[in-house]
């Protein structure tokens, strides 16, 4: 299954319309994430490219990741409802709707302004050098995951 490309304006506008379409009071379909969470929880991914927050994991964490993780990360299969996540991506405080909406915006654009190019080859902080198909397939799959799980 190829996913559409996140690095386009086209499919760029596309997510960002869907996460424009989300409200304050946007119920999940499944799991126990506000709106407002989730819109942070998505924001990790970018947080870990264009800030230092996230330290990367050891070697042998790393190896671990990239063993019996990354496949499902940046492989084609949709993630299942409610699968488990790692804890840099867990969110358990409140967050402000309004601004993590648009940081979550903020960093489509940005990625899609780097361009594909710009991500042949770049380091992720679990797997190691990603292809661009790997990094659109993981930024995708995982956005439209969370918009489903919101009904958008």
């Amino acid at each position: 299954m190829s996913f559409p490309d996140i690095f386009t304006k086209e499919v760029t506008g596309q997510i960002v319309s869907r996460i424009e379409n989300l409200r304050p009071d946007t119920a999940p379909q499944w799991g126990k994430m506000t709106v407002a969470q989730m819109l942070a929880h998505c924001s990790v991914t970018y947080e870990m490219i264009f800030t230092d927050k996230h330290p990367k994991p050891g070697p042998v964490k790393r190896w671990l990741l990239k063993a019996f993780v990354k496949d499902t990360v940046v492989g084609a299969k949709p993630y299942k409802r409610n699968s488990p996540t790692a804890p840099a991506f867990k969110i358990m405080n409140e967050r402000d709707f309004a601004s993590e909406q648009r940081r979550l915006i903020d960093y489509l654009w940005r990625t899609q302004s780097l361009g594909a190019a710009a991500f042949q080859g770049r380091e992720s902080n679990s797997f190691g050098p990603l292809t661009t198909d790997e990094w659109n397939t993981m930024f995708y799959k995982h956005l439209d995951h969370h918009l489903t799980q919101f009904g958008v």
